[in-house]
């Protein structure tokens, strides 16, 4: 496929009329081609309205030619090739076999997203019939159903140029919610994004579906990002990167005419506690296993372990011995880019000095640029609990192991976290009685509770929730991965005494769609309301 440099507003390609910029390969800092045009905020306009103007008719789609058009996607991202690995190899940094499944988490989210669609429970549908005899008072015929919100912005994630990029999850999330995406690349693989939005508008096209319903842009997001947030015509953003400008982003949404939410899911240490009878076993394969979630992908994963809690005495000592060994057996990886390799320097060379933090192990420098020697730290958790610089987020192969007494310790530990996306037990079933004062601890921290198993690797099903409270994300309610996410970008609607010409499909009493609804409080699926009609 032929990568233009331009911005797909609306199914055509753009040339943006402000500055260029240029994907990097962060292994040799070498300039890509081709250069990427910048839009400005005039040009903006054109995607943001013709997001607008397609709302109405991609909102109202039928569901077999809704989900049939995110499997095209799906298959349109599968015919690139090897092109997609390839490039996005040289503009990330991160190995074939990576990214690879990350594509194949990609079309698989989009072909269960179809799924969803064609099942409809989605929408909600809840019918409470008329009771014109009910005393005192009779009751309407009151319908609801749930409605998608309109255009959503969304902005690709540096880590995952694929899975929560172009066609990734908030984006697959929001289309199949019925909602347009005008979409903000993320300059470090701009070649990527291409590519994968030519897939998107190609089905687009082959649907004849309103070409505004997918736009793909270009721009930095200081100004373009921001005012992509701002503009009247988006209803709802999707975000996945540092706090910082997550914040930033939901500052500007909160400051409109019309406030809109923004579903950001941004920093998490994602703690590991290891509890004695854990360590009766293999500690040598437990500190592997540990270190391998830490550096794997180069620890820039937002489920990355940064905390790990282990007992003070002989068995801790053990598996800090044991961590240090299979640490220093780790050669660096490649980071994403020079800037965040930059950051993850700052932030190891800050927690190496702060008081009380020792060195457990490190590993060697990779070959290649950008890639630093991963890290372990210890600590006490007396000087965890009280420096907040113990606290702060390392994006990259980096970890603190906190040595604690007992469990009131751990409650206390707890107790100062920051909101996280996940909590790690690793136990036995004698451990239960201690763990579990903890469990409801993380359960007003974290968003998702793992036993003996890491946080990094994240399923993507019907009970996934990749949230949790803030700053791991801007709203605890919502998870960004799994069948879940599309209820960010829905709102609910209740209709009373409408006629049956009136009412939408999903709640007339034909079930044209033949979904699963909530009549009078009792859950009827579509089979039995088909016995019931025949």
């Amino acid at each position: 496929m032929t990568l233009n440099g331009h911005s797909l507003i609306a199914g055509r390609p753009t040339a943006g009329e402000g500055k260029t910029t240029n994907g990097f390969n962060p292994a040799t800092n070498q300039a890509l081609e081709p250069a990427y045009s910048l839009i400005t905020e005039e040009q903006l306009k054109a995607a943001t309205s013709a997001a607008a103007e397609a709302f109405p008719s991609f909102s109202t789609l039928d569901p077999d030619t809704h989900a049939s058009f995110l499997e095209a996607i799906a298959d349109n991202i599968e015919a690139i090739g090897d092109e997609l690995v390839i490039r996005a190899g040289q503009e990330t940094g991160l190995p074939a076999a990576r990214l690879q499944g990350e594509r194949a988490r990609t079309t698989g989210q989009l072909r269960l997203f179809a799924q969803v669609v064609r099942q409809g429970d989605f929408r909600g549908v809840r019918i409470d019939p008329a009771l014109p005899s009910r005393a005192p008072l009779p009751r309407a015929d009151i319908r609801q159903r749930q409605i998608p919100l309109g255009p959503v912005a969304v902005f690709g994630a540096s880590n995952f140029p694929l899975a929560f990029s172009t066609a990734g999850g908030d984006t697959a999330s929001a289309l199949a919610a019925g909602c347009p995406v005008v979409f903000k690349a993320h300059n470090a693989h701009p070649g990527t994004s291409e590519l994968v939005g030519q897939a998107v508008t190609k089905a687009v096209k082959d649907h004849g579906l309103h070409a505004g319903v997918f736009s793909l842009i270009y721009g930095p997001g200081s100004s373009i990002g921001q005012a992509l947030v701002a503009d009247p015509a988006i209803k709802a953003v999707g975000f996945t990167g540092s706090q910082a400008a997550g914040i930033a982003l939901m500052k500007t949404a909160a400051a409109r005419p019309e406030p809109i939410p923004v579903y950001a899911e941004m920093s998490s240490l994602n703690p590991v506690f290891v509890f004695e009878g854990a360590l009766e076993g293999d500690i040598d394969a437990l500190a592997r296993q540990y270190v391998t979630s830490v550096t794997g992908s180069s620890g820039q994963l937002c489920t990355s372990p940064g905390l790990l809690f282990a007992p003070e005495g002989e068995l801790g000592d053990k598996l800090a011995a044991a961590v240090g060994r299979a640490i220093a057996a780790c050669p660096g990886q490649t980071m994403l880019t020079e800037g965040i390799a930059n950051s993850w320097n700052t932030g190891t060379a800050n927690l190496g000095s702060a008081a009380g933090v020792e060195l457990i192990g490190q590993g060697t420098p990779g070959p290649t640029e950008n890639a630093p020697a991963p890290t372990i730290f210890g600590t006490g958790v007396s000087e965890f609990t009280a420096n907040h610089v113990l606290h702060e987020e390392i994006f990259g192969a980096a970890s603190l192991v906190i040595r604690y007494g007992s469990t009131d310790e751990l409650l206390e530990a707890i107790a100062r976290l920051e909101g996280q996306l996940t909590a790690s037990l690793q136990l036995t079933e004698k451990d239960y009685p201690t763990a579990a004062p903890l469990v409801p601890a993380l359960e007003q921290r974290v968003g998702r509770i793992i036993v003996n198993g890491w946080p990094t690797g994240v399923e993507v099903g019907h009970a996934m929730v990749h949230g949790g409270p803030f700053p791991a994300t801007s709203d605890s309610r919502t998870t960004s991965v799994g069948t879940l996410a599309i209820n960010r970008f829905l709102r609910p609607v209740a209709y009373q005494n409408l006629p049956q010409e009136l009412l939408p499909a999903a709640l007339q009493d034909s079930n044209p769609w033949h979904l699963n609804r909530r009549i009078d409080g009792e859950v009827v699926s579509a089979a039995e309301k088909a016995e019931i009609n025949a």
